[in-house]
């Protein structure tokens, strides 16, 4: 199913928030939580490794720095949503993920813009990957497993994004 990528903040209306996951199985309920606590960490990082990134610069790079933040956000808010859908809570673990997110988004920063599009290829391959992981392994619900392929296509879009960049020497901030 094509996405538009350019689509940063997807409308969500009231009636799309619902209670999910009655009647599941445990072991399928199992591997909800498993992935849901997973995604919703990593995104949590790559919100903090976006956000550290950004400097004052006004150049291209920090533009679409903070496009990709702003995306992450909302891809964090739908795995927090599901969560609670779900009838779960948050991985009381998922302060690390932030904490991560923070040393790479200031290391990659401290040495220079072409290390923040190589780190920001890498968080993204790894998060492309995670995603068809979770979509071929879990047993989803029709619109958790659509804001899943959403989510992935926009991961798609950035490492696209940090890869043109990266090749172009001359959008990135020095």
């Amino acid at each position: 199913m094509p996405y538009d990528t350019s689509l940063i903040r997807p409308e969500l209306r009231a009636e799309q928030v619902k209670a999910r996951g009655q009647g599941f199985r445990s072991d399928r309920k199992a591997k909800i939580k498993k992935s849901l606590h997973t995604l919703h960490a990593l995104e949590i990082m790559a919100v903090n490794i976006y956000k550290c990134q950004i400097t004052r610069a006004p150049c291209e790079l920090n533009h679409q720095l903070t496009i990709a933040m702003c995306n992450e956000m909302t891809h964090m808010q739908d795995f927090q949503t599901r969560l609670f859908e779900y009838g779960l809570a948050p991985s009381k673990t998922r302060w690390t993920f932030w904490m991560v997110g923070y040393v790479f988004g200031l290391g990659s920063r401290m040495l220079g813009p072409r290390r923040i599009l190589k780190t920001g290829i890498w968080a993204e391959k790894k998060a492309v990957d995670h995603y068809g992981e979770f979509l071929e392994q879990v047993e989803w619900d029709d619109e958790t497993r659509e804001v899943l392929e959403k989510d992935r296509a926009d991961e798609y879009g950035h490492l696209a994004r940090w890869e043109h960049l990266l090749s172009d020497p001359g959008a990135i901030c020095g």
